[in-house]
Order: structure tokens, then C-alpha cells, then sequence
């Protein structure tokens, strides 16, 4: 019996730092932090909440990825693209489809190659993530991509 109510404390006890950890990461207006194998990552910034909540993280974060449509006189922000993040052995590090103009990844140290593909217009970078340093890239496609055209 005092094995069981040991169990259920530990549970409760974990129950309760799980809610906490939970209800403190809502109260930055981060969105929820994502997993693919052992890469942690946060895939957001639609709203300026929202946005502004992952731009003051990201200096917590390895690596920032951002992604706009640039014309001459302005950039705007886009989602749904596609990412895939390569390590130096070329190994897939992360995959993900980017739910706003943000993708946070604590990735390890190293060289990596990200490859982020908006309306079938595919971008490549070279980024290296450092300890204590964080690495940002930003992919910017020409202007009228991913317009409708009639």
C-alpha cells in the first residue's frame, strides 16, 4: 500500500510541474514547443503577440529561421514553408512545415545547410550554430511568389 500512494505522489508531483511548466510557457505567447527526434522546436508568429513572443525568445534559442516575401518597398511575412535542416553528414536534422513566419530549433553545435521551399521556389542556406551564440538566417523570396495569378 505505501508503494502505491508513493507512485500516485510521484505522479501527482509530476502531474502538477508538467501543468506549471505548461501554463508559464502560455503565459510568454510562445506556441507550443514541438519535438522531431531529439530537436525541440517552436513554429509560429502569426498576430503580433504571437510574433513578438518569438522574436524576444530567440535569443534563447540555437537557431531563429524567418521567412518574408520581399519587394521593393516592403517584406511580408509567410507560412506554410517547408523546412528541412541538414547536419554536416548530411543527415536530417529537423523537417517541418513552418505554421507562421518563424521556426525556433534548439539544435546542437555545428554546421548545417537549411533548405525552405515556399510555392515551389526552394532557398538554401548555410548556418552555424554555435554554444552561446545563436545563429538566425532569414529567407526572403521575390516579390509575387506565392501569388494567385488570373
Amino acid at each position: 500500500m505505501k508503494i502505491l500512494a508513493s507512485k500516485l505522489n510521484l505522479l501527482s508531483t509530476a502531474g502538477a510541474l508538467m501543468l506549471a511548466v505548461s501554463v508559464a510557457h502560455a503565459a510568454t505567447g510562445l506556441p507550443p514547443i514541438q519535438r522531431m527526434g531529439d530537436i525541440d522546436y517552436v513554429t509560429g508568429g502569426v498576430g503580433q503577440t504571437e510574433s513578438s513572443a518569438i522574436e524576444r525568445a530567440s535569443h534563447s534559442w540555437p537557431l531563429t529561421l524567418e521567412f518574408a516575401v520581399k519587394d521593393k518597398q516592403r517584406a511580408d511575412f509567410v507560412s506554410g514553408v517547408s523546412v528541412e535542416v541538414r547536419d554536416a553528414g548530411h543527415h536530417v536534422a529537423l523537417k517541418v512545415k513552418s505554421d507562421g513566419p518563424f521556426v525556433l530549433a534548439k539544435l546542437q553545435p555545428g554546421q548545417y545547410v537549411v533548405d525552405a521551399s515556399f510555392e515551389g521556389k526552394t532557398l538554401h542556406e548555410k548556418v552555424i550554430v554555435a554554444s552561446g551564440h545563436p545563429a538566425k538566417a532569414v529567407f526572403e523570396w521575390p516579390a509575387g511568389t506565392g501569388e494567385v495569378r488570373s
